[in-house]
């Protein structure tokens, strides 16, 4: 079943027809709106995970730094300028960087591919806070210029406190257009062998449901973890180049806020 179009363009084209008239109104954040300039680092242990058949998973650990103030919003590889808001609908750029790809090293099965390299994102972020969850809009597209993709994520979080304990589940449904997914799940001509036929795929819908743990060690410092799995669209599971139709996360780490 499709749950998005092939393309997000006649879906981004009805949401700024909408938000035209809010934004001719959106203020920028007030002083009791957003923090004041904050910030934290640590560390952060996960495994690097992929799809592809007989992947070679790796155990990352990377510096954390965090920042935040009423215009700019920082954590890990993202970040984010705040454009504003009107009533309970915020605005932002977003800049990122995902490590999607391989090496042909990477997996026995990989052998003969081309490269496929990481990529940094560029594109808008649309929050609305409610009272039952905080719900986001977030479009990106390839920045670099290796797939010429784009993506789009619609999520939605709840953190509930527990006395120093910090849980927030999520729910999310991201498209990925046809471009991205055949970059990085396509199969060209001059890599097809006997055990890996050609495979030139559209858009899909990935899932992803996770489970985010905070615990407050001491006024400054945090530890957490954040668990998930997605679940892979059709056109990422139907490529010879994945043997799974979901792939897990996990992340632990630790972060002192000055």
């Amino acid at each position: 079943m499709t749950l998005l179009p092939r393309s997000p363009l006649p879906l981004i084209a009805a949401a700024v027809a909408t938000l035209l008239p809010l934004a001719s109104h959106a203020q920028p954040p007030a002083e009791g709106d957003a923090p004041r300039s904050t910030w934290a680092a640590g560390l952060a242990v996960m495994p690097e995970t992929q799809a592809y058949r007989d992947f070679d998973d790796k155990l990352r650990v990377l510096p954390l730094l965090t920042f935040e103030n009423r215009w700019v919003r920082v954590f890990g590889p993202g970040v984010e300028l705040k454009l504003g808001r009107s009533g309970p609908l915020s605005y932002g750029l977003t800049a990122s960087y995902a490590r999607d790809g391989y090496d042909a090293g990477d997996s026995p099965f990989l052998a003969g591919m081309d490269k496929r390299r990481a990529s940094a994102w560029l594109g808008g972020r649309l929050g609305l806070r409610t009272e039952f969850a905080s719900l986001s809009a977030h479009w990106q597209a390839d920045a670099s210029g290796h797939s010429k993709g784009q993506k789009l994520r619609l999520g939605a979080e709840r953190r509930l406190a527990l006395g120093e304990v910090g849980l927030t589940p999520r729910l999310s449904a991201t498209w990925l257009d046809g471009k991205f997914i055949n970059y990085y799940y396509g199969v060209r001509m001059g890599e097809v062998r006997a055990d890996r036929a050609a495979y030139t795929p559209g858009s899909t819908v990935n899932a992803e449901l996770g489970l985010r743990v905070d615990y407050r060690l001491a006024p400054q410092q945090t530890v957490f973890a954040d668990v998930g799995v997605t679940l892979l669209g059709s056109a990422i599971k139907r490529s010879p180049l994945v043997d799974r139709s979901t792939q897990p996360e996990l992340r632990v780490g630790w972060l002192y806020a000055f």
